[in-house]
This record gives structure tokens, sequence and C-alpha cells, in this order.
């Protein structure tokens, strides 16, 4: 993630976007009435798109910061290959405007193109970093809408995987970019949702490797507990962001995930101060923490900590809460699916798929 501090500022702005959307909306049963999140759109029946099969063709393209070195691109389209399947990049992936891969007209008419193309069967964004959320007013919708397509990505591509579940109810997946490093656990996770259409159970493996016990990829939990919901989130950095946007998802009885990458405790603490006080937190049905690397307190004293920040804002609530999700800014990570019915088990640290993702 780039220019964390113009991010905010957009999430602030946001929040005097005149509100849209909201109507029929209802509070979740195991709580008072909480506000309805800002520009939320209603709830959308989840469209599924068609799982990915070998020979396929999959979309590549940039939404957000440029991409620097040309080997990302090599090795993406080797891996691709090595799948049996063919890459097609974008006519813009190339391009660069300052810290922007090209100017948002033209990653948009990428992004719109490969939602028009029959020959694309689903589209994987290549890198993150900020730009993807100035796209959202470009977006073809009815595009989207025709052609339901698995859109792949995480970090930045938050907002898109949120906007097109919002606006079109397409599952979208967050799982690795593109030029996210390819090895086997990543490549597990993504055939089984993407292509095999597996119902799966997310658990952290629970091996332990050098030490005595396991030290990698623990969870805890922070309230106990089990439910059920549709999930939605990503990074938290880009959610709050979007909020007070009509790009936003229906929040209510959801299961919400959310990761983040080289935030100040503080700065955490401000983003979830805001999604509480949007409404979001409120209507939610359990919470999965995943990572959020390099957010350390720093030396010395006079900073929380990110279970300090956690259990402040997220222990109110009394749903279901736990925290190490293998998700987020990571070398190996889950394939989520945005969009589909979950159930939360907080004492365990899993997050169980009620039905597949893919049609």
């Amino acid at each position: 993630m780039n220019s964390r501090r113009d991010v905010l500022k957009a999430a602030a702005l946001a929040a005097f976007v005149p509100l849209m959307g909201g109507a029929g909306q209802t509070a979740p049963a195991q709580r008072g009435a909480a506000p309805t999140p800002p520009g939320a759109l209603a709830r959308k029946r989840a469209v599924k798109p068609p799982r990915i099969r070998t020979g396929d063709t999959i979309g590549l393209m940039i939404p957000s910061s440029a991409n620097w070195d040309p080997l990302d691109l090599d090795v993406l389209l080797e891996a691709l290959a090595a799948l049996g399947l063919k890459g097609k990049l974008g006519a813009h992936v190339n391009d660069r405007y300052g810290y922007l891969a090209g100017r948002d007209a033209d990653r948009a008419a990428d992004l719109n193109a490969m939602f028009r193309d029959p020959e694309v069967k689903a589209i994987h964004c290549i890198r993150g970093g900020w730009g993807a959320a100035r796209l959202l007013p470009l977006i073809d919708f009815d595009a989207v809408a025709r052609s339901p397509k698995a859109l792949i990505g995480y970090s930045d591509i938050t907002a898109l995987l949120l906007a097109l579940h919002a606006r079109t109810g397409l599952v979208t997946f967050h799982g690795p970019n593109g030029a996210s490093e390819w090895n086997r656990t990543n490549v597990e996770w993504l055939k089984r949702i993407t292509w095999e259409g597996e119902a799966a159970l997310f658990a952290n493996p629970r091996e332990a490797t050098r030490a005595l016990v396991p030290t990698e990829h623990r969870t805890r939990t922070l309230h106990p507990g089990k439910a059920r919901g549709r999930l939605l989130g990503g990074n938290l950095t880009v959610l709050t962001a979007i909020v007070g946007s009509p790009y936003l998802p229906d929040f209510t009885d959801s299961i919400l995930f959310l990761e983040d990458v080289q935030e100040a405790p503080y700065r955490l603490d401000r983003m979830l101060v805001q999604l509480k006080l949007a409404g979001v937190l409120d209507r939610v049905r359990g919470v999965a923490w995943g990572t959020c690397s390099k957010c350390d307190p720093g030396e010395g004293f006079g900073s929380l900590t990110i279970p300090d920040v956690l259990a402040d804002h997220l222990l109110p609530l009394k749903v279901p809460v736990y925290y190490g999700a293998m998700l987020g800014h990571i070398s190996t990570q889950f394939t989520l699916p945005v969009g589909v019915e979950v159930e939360l088990d907080a004492d365990a640290g899993t997050l169980r798929m009620l039905e597949s993702a893919v049609v």
C-alpha cells in the first residue's frame, strides 16, 4: 500500500458525501438498531462467476500502482502457462502516470474491456498499491452484470472486490495478486476455490516446523462463538476510503474480514472508529482479523498495540472474533470469496464456506 495518508484523507472526505441507497435495511437481531452505513447499497443476490478451467484465457490488468519490473509480467505469464492457462495482458499494463499504472480512464478501459471480451474467462489484478478506488465511477457495471467473471486480487484491489459485489452481486475473490508469490499454498487455495468450486474450510496450518510447538500462522480467540453470514471485507485502509460512497456493500448480518500493512496502531484505531461511527461494525455478526504486517507499536512507551486496538473496538460488539487468519500481506494466503455465505468459528479460528463460490 502506498500513500496511506492520502487514502485516509479521502476516507475523511467521503464521510460528507451525500447519502445514497441503504433503503430497506434491518439491524442485526442480536443487538439494538445500528445506523445504516453511509452510502451502503441494499444487499443484492449473490452472482457466482463461472469456474476457471484448463485452457482458459485470464485477463491481466493493473488498476492501481505502476509495475516497475517487467520480470514480474514474465513470471506471471509463465506461472499461468504452467497451470495450463493463457494470460492476456491489458493494453495499458506498461503505462505509468506518476505512481499510477497509467491514467484512470485507461486503467478502467482495461478492466471494462476484459469484462466485455468473450475470450477472457477470469480477471487477475497484477498488483495493488493505490488507485483502484479512482476507477469506480468509470466501471461499466452493466458489462459486469452481463458477463460475470472471477476477479482476483487483494490489498488495494479491495475497492474493486467490494464495489463489483455491491453494484452487481458478483462474487469476487480476495486472493494473491498476479505479481504475488506463486507458491504451492497460494496455488492450492486458488484452485480449490475458483477451479474446483470447493466449499472449503479455511483453517491455518497447525504443524510445528523448526520450533517445539507451532509459532507461525497462529490464531487467537478474542470473543468466542460461531456466527454465519455473507463474507465481506478486505484491506482496512481501502475499505474505510469508500465509506460514504455508492460502492459500499450492505454489511448487515455479514462476516467481516480485515487485514492491513505498514500502519501504526493509532491509524488502525482511527479507521476502526470510522467503521464504528459509520454503522458498519454494529451490523456484523462476526469478525476475522488477518495479519497487519509491519504494524508494530514502535520503541518506547505511549502506544497501544494491535491486540489492544482490536479489543477496544471488537469486544464491545459481543460477536465471535478471532485474529491471525492467513490473509493479508504475507507470502501464503487464502483465496477468500467475497459475497458467499460462511460460518466463522472464533474458538477454532476458522472460516467455513457454506456454498461454492463458482458455477
